[in-house]
């Protein structure tokens, strides 16, 4: 099992970059795929990007790629979202997850971000 605390976010002028971090704890963080998502007002949760184990795989959904980019430290049991070239429309709470046999079951409280236009 895992324990998942994402921090970072924040109101940041459209333009702007930020990144939220996702700290676990345990003793097995890097059996764990990772991922980020986030959920807007109204709108359903969306898979950001997902990094594997040892961060040789990397998945992005088309309206991040090119602006996002996750990452991951084993040693430091934290996964990173790198936001550049921010929108409004990605203001939204940001969580992080854990996969775990294909699915991802473990999951952070989530944190605002928020792009002024």
């Amino acid at each position: 099992q895992v324990q998942l605390v994402e921090s970072g976010g924040g109101l940041v002028q459209a333009g702007g970059s930020l990144r939220v971090s996702c700290a676990a704890s345990g003793r097995t963080f890097g059996n764990y795929a990772m991922g980020w998502f986030r959920r807007a007002p109204g709108k359903e949760r969306e898979l950001l990007a997902s990094i594997s184990t040892s961060g040789g795989n990397i998945y992005y959904a088309a309206s991040v790629k090119g602006r996002f980019t996750i990452s991951r430290d084993n040693a430091e049991k934290t996964v990173y979202l790198q936001m550049n070239s921010l929108k409004p429309e990605d203001t939204a709470v940001y969580y992080c997850a854990a996969n775990s046999l294909g699915s991802w079951r473990y999951w952070g409280q989530g944190t605002q971000v928020t792009i002024s236009s």
